[in-house]
Protein backbone atom coordinates (compact mmCIF):
# COMPACT_ATOMS: atom_id res chain seq x y z
CA UNK A 1 0.00 0.00 0.00
CA UNK A 2 1.68 3.24 -0.95
CA UNK A 3 0.89 6.94 0.70
CA UNK A 4 -1.02 9.64 -0.91
CA UNK A 5 2.62 11.52 -0.82
CA UNK A 6 3.43 8.56 -2.89
CA UNK A 7 1.02 8.50 -5.63
CA UNK A 8 1.17 12.52 -5.87
CA UNK A 9 4.59 12.43 -6.39
CA UNK A 10 4.45 9.57 -9.16
CA UNK A 11 1.48 11.87 -10.84
CA UNK A 12 3.48 14.76 -10.95
CA UNK A 13 6.56 13.17 -12.28
CA UNK A 14 8.84 16.52 -10.80
CA UNK A 15 7.05 18.86 -12.71
CA UNK A 16 6.34 21.87 -10.49
CA UNK A 17 2.63 22.32 -9.19
CA UNK A 18 0.60 24.21 -6.47
CA UNK A 19 -2.00 23.32 -4.22
CA UNK A 20 -5.62 24.97 -4.52
CA UNK A 21 -8.20 23.40 -2.15
CA UNK A 22 -6.91 21.70 1.19
CA UNK A 23 -9.70 19.87 3.18
CA UNK A 24 -9.35 18.86 6.61
CA UNK A 25 -9.72 15.54 7.36
CA UNK A 26 -12.77 14.69 10.10
CA UNK A 27 -13.47 18.38 9.75
CA UNK A 28 -15.59 20.74 7.79
CA UNK A 29 -13.09 22.97 6.65
CA UNK A 30 -12.17 23.80 3.03
CA UNK A 31 -9.04 26.20 2.22
CA UNK A 32 -8.91 27.49 -1.23
CA UNK A 33 -6.05 29.67 -2.59
CA UNK A 34 -2.66 29.29 -4.34
CA UNK A 35 -0.21 27.27 -1.85
CA UNK A 36 2.71 25.95 -2.48
CA UNK A 37 4.62 23.25 -1.31
CA UNK A 38 7.48 23.34 1.30
CA UNK A 39 10.84 22.61 -0.02
CA UNK A 40 11.04 18.93 1.07
CA UNK A 41 8.22 18.05 -0.36
CA UNK A 42 9.65 19.03 -3.86
CA UNK A 43 12.21 16.61 -3.17
CA UNK A 44 11.49 13.71 -5.66
CA UNK A 45 9.74 10.25 -3.61
CA UNK A 46 13.37 8.82 -4.14
CA UNK A 47 15.37 11.48 -2.58
CA UNK A 48 12.26 11.54 0.22
CA UNK A 49 12.77 8.14 0.90
CA UNK A 50 16.52 8.82 0.92
CA UNK A 51 16.24 11.28 3.62
CA UNK A 52 13.92 9.61 5.91
CA UNK A 53 15.86 6.54 5.44
CA UNK A 54 19.35 8.90 6.84
CA UNK A 55 16.85 10.62 9.89
CA UNK A 56 15.32 7.25 10.55
CA UNK A 57 19.61 5.97 11.07
CA UNK A 58 20.04 9.37 13.09
CA UNK A 59 21.98 10.71 10.20
CA UNK A 60 24.47 7.49 10.25
CA UNK A 61 25.90 7.61 6.89
CA UNK A 62 27.39 4.16 7.62
CA UNK A 63 23.47 2.83 8.28
CA UNK A 64 22.52 4.60 4.82
CA UNK A 65 25.32 2.60 3.22
CA UNK A 66 24.38 -0.73 4.93
CA UNK A 67 20.96 -0.06 3.81
CA UNK A 68 20.85 1.32 0.24
CA UNK A 69 24.16 -0.97 -0.26
CA UNK A 70 26.15 2.39 -2.10
CA UNK A 71 29.46 3.71 -0.75
CA UNK A 72 30.38 6.99 1.76
CA UNK A 73 31.38 9.16 -0.99
CA UNK A 74 28.11 8.15 -2.84
CA UNK A 75 26.20 9.17 0.31
CA UNK A 76 28.17 12.31 0.51
CA UNK A 77 27.02 13.01 -2.88
CA UNK A 78 23.55 12.11 -3.01
CA UNK A 79 23.32 14.52 0.26
CA UNK A 80 25.29 16.88 -1.02
CA UNK A 81 22.94 16.75 -4.75
CA UNK A 82 19.76 16.67 -2.34
CA UNK A 83 20.88 20.00 0.07
CA UNK A 84 21.62 21.50 -3.33
CA UNK A 85 17.75 21.85 -4.05
CA UNK A 86 17.03 22.75 -0.43
CA UNK A 87 16.71 27.15 0.61
CA UNK A 88 19.30 27.92 3.34
CA UNK A 89 18.01 28.54 6.42
CA UNK A 90 19.50 31.04 8.80
CA UNK A 91 18.80 30.60 12.34
CA UNK A 92 20.37 33.28 13.50
CA UNK A 93 18.44 36.08 11.42
CA UNK A 94 19.49 39.62 10.99
CA UNK A 95 18.36 41.67 13.54
CA UNK A 96 15.73 44.48 12.19
CA UNK A 97 16.64 48.17 12.14
CA UNK A 98 13.74 48.35 15.03
CA UNK A 99 15.79 45.87 17.11
CA UNK A 100 19.21 47.47 16.50
CA UNK A 101 17.97 50.59 17.40
CA UNK A 102 15.88 49.48 20.58
CA UNK A 103 19.60 47.91 21.59
CA UNK A 104 21.28 51.07 21.15
CA UNK A 105 18.60 52.67 22.91
CA UNK A 106 19.38 50.75 26.07
CA UNK A 107 23.05 50.72 26.07
CA UNK A 108 23.66 47.41 25.05
CA UNK A 109 25.51 48.30 21.56
CA UNK A 110 27.37 50.90 20.51
CA UNK A 111 26.89 53.38 17.51
CA UNK A 112 29.15 51.51 15.70
CA UNK A 113 28.21 48.50 16.24
CA UNK A 114 24.56 49.44 15.65
CA UNK A 115 25.88 50.75 11.86
CA UNK A 116 27.73 47.41 11.17
CA UNK A 117 24.42 45.66 12.23
CA UNK A 118 22.52 47.63 10.30
CA UNK A 119 24.50 47.54 6.73
CA UNK A 120 24.61 43.60 7.46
Amino acid sequence: MTNDWQDLTRLTQGEPFTIERVRLKDKNIVVEGNFELPPLARLTMEDQIFLIAFIRGHGSIKDVEGLFGISYPTVKNRLNAIASQLPFIDINPPASKNEVLGRLERGEISVDDAIRQMKG
